[in-house]
């Protein structure tokens, strides 16, 4: 009863104060004052106001903050000792997923059981095929040094 008694009177004030601005001829911010001073009326015509008053006298409601003040502490402390480990949550679940897929080739969908082609089919073996030789350590860069100067590196 006193909270609604105080937002009326608040909402007079606003009011009064809102009709002298008007009568100064600033309109608009008689209309901004009048606005902002009709707001407690309506949070106590829709309740808002009994409903507030309400939870704020519950002892239980105070249990309530402090679960989830408890709550978020240990939520904070697990997210600040996971930072301090060095390693991140997409780190570990890389690593998961290199474990599980160990078997796949990175382009394929699935693990490869079979043996391979037969080793007559291999195209090594085949005579008349130009063989590639593995990159040999001092191996011309040319191309990768003319990228790299056109960029100015």
């Amino acid at each position: 009863m006193l909270a609604e008694t105080i937002c009326s009177a608040v909402s007079a004030a606003g009011l009064g104060i809102a009709a002298v601005t008007a009568y100064r001829k600033r309109f608009l911010t008689a209309t901004r004052i009048a606005a902002y001073s009709l707001v407690p009326v309506g949070l106590v015509m829709t309740g808002v106001v009994e409903w507030v008053s309400g939870i704020a006298f519950k002892p239980s409601v105070w249990l309530g903050f402090g679960v989830l003040g408890v709550a978020w502490l240990l939520f904070m402390t697990t997210r600040a000792v996971e930072r301090r480990s060095g390693t991140t949550r997409k780190e570990r679940r890389a690593a998961r997923a290199t474990d599980r897929n160990e078997a796949v080739a990175p382009a394929a969908s699935a693990p490869s059981l079979g043996a391979g082609a037969p080793a007559s089919a291999r195209p090594q073996d085949r005579p008349g095929k130009k063989q590639q030789q593995s990159a040999a350590p001092g191996e011309d860069f040319s191309d990768i040094e003319a990228i790299l100067k056109k960029h100015g590196i």
